[in-house]
């Protein structure tokens, strides 16, 4: 079953995660930004998909409001404690000290509060910012904190080469080099780091034909699809497993399954959401390794209903299917590596969150002019209109 909004389709598995996300407290604003759903859509699906009768239409739940409270409270205490620490030493403490330490926190407490908490007038505040600074210092500072909230908004996986990029599309005339030289001041560097991955059992495997031949050129979407598996640890339940599907031409997953064991069912389950999401005409080329999933009869047989013809990797070649493992190997330096998840579901709702909320909508890629790729897919989608 799919559903479709404003032209976009979704499977099942994706409109699911929405309505988890929903009741684990993400709002529907939230949910209908990050991952380009209409809030009439998902509170359709909260409707069809939750056992529980609601007010629909209704924006917070008990859960929101219990939060908010929380969240008010721990404040509260925070600004008192505050004014408890501070009380019997104010006239010790003279106003440059009281304005460098609300430019401190300013992003912890709202600057109005702090001022009637420390007993500052807000006008000698602002006019402790009007400090004589030089031209060069104010860019500096002006785009360091530009490069702060690009890399805080990349969860810190970005580094120099996308934040300059970034930076550029802005509008600011800055160097790679000098882009380099801010973060290393300011000790901002991605996060992003290599970690062990365990080898699949060797088997003897038959080769078949490999019609993509490394030929990942492409002229619009839904040519050509190349699918992998990797792994996934989780403390409870062992290793578990991701099977993906990613257009060559956009570089966007298209597809993907997550599951406890490394069966065929997991690799048909990841191409057949691919399948319902893109609808693509007769033709596609399909490419993957010879595992045994994927050279199995019953994937074959989802091929051939599918009107998709399959290539097959080299024996002991990886570089066949270099952009999906590209994919992966991302996936675990920006976020599988940075974690220890729980349990199947914990890491079921993390990649949900990564492949569809960041890597999808939200991660530039060079190899596609610093778009993400669905920029990519709609402007391949406006040029076919």
């Amino acid at each position: 079953m799919n559903t479709r909004n404003n032209g976009k389709r979704y499977n099942d598995d994706f409109r699911k995660m929405i309505v988890d996300l929903y009741h684990s407290g993400s709002s529907v604003k939230d949910l209908s930004s990050e991952y380009g759903v209409s809030d009439v859509t998902i509170y359709k699906w909260i409707k069809d998909l939750t056992p529980i009768e609601g007010t629909e239409g209704k924006e917070i739940t008990p859960k929101d409001v219990d939060a908010i409270q929380k969240e008010n409270l721990r404040l509260k205490q925070e600004l008192e404690n505050l004014k408890k620490g501070y009380g019997h030493i104010r006239s010790k403490v003279d106003d440059t000290e009281l304005t460098d330490f609300i430019t401190e926190h300013k992003d912890d407490y709202p600057i109005r509060t702090m001022c009637e908490t420390l007993d500052i007038p807000k006008s000698t505040y602002y006019q402790s910012l009007n400090k004589t600074e030089s031209n060069r210092d104010r860019e500096n500072r002006e785009l360091t904190e530009k490069i702060i909230e690009i890399h805080e908004a990349s969860k810190k996986r970005y580094g120099a080469p996308k934040i300059h990029e970034i930076l550029v599309k802005q509008g600011h005339k800055v160097s790679f080099n000098r882009v380099q030289r801010l973060m290393k001041k300011a000790g901002i560097r991605s996060i992003t780091v290599k970690k062990f991955r365990p080898t699949p059992s060797k088997e003897k495997v038959e080769e078949r034909e490999n019609i993509l031949k490394r030929d990942f050129s492409t002229t619009t979407i839904n040519q050509k699809w190349v699918g992998d598996i990797t792994y996934i640890h989780t403390l409870r339940d062992g290793w578990c497993y991701l099977a993906s599907v990613l257009d060559l031409h956009s570089k966007k997953v298209i597809g993907y399954s997550f599951e406890r064991s490394m069966t065929t069912d997991l690799v048909e389950k990841a191409l057949e959401n691919a399948y319902i999401t893109q609808k693509p005409n007769d033709g596609v080329i399909f490419h993957s390794d010879l595992g045994s999933q994927y050279t199995s009869d019953s994937f074959a047989e989802k091929i051939q209903s599918y009107k998709m013809t399959h290539s097959f990797s080299h024996k002991g070649s990886p570089y066949d299917n270099a952009c999906i493992e590209s994919f992966h190997a991302i996936l675990k330096k920006e976020e599988v590596n940075h974690v220890q998840y729980l349990d199947f579901n914990a890491a079921r709702l993390e990649l949900f969150k990564y492949i569809e909320g960041w890597y999808n909508r939200k991660r530039i890629h060079g190899s596609i002019n610093y778009l993400t790729p669905q920029e990519m897919e709609d402007l391949a989608l406006h040029q076919a209109a």
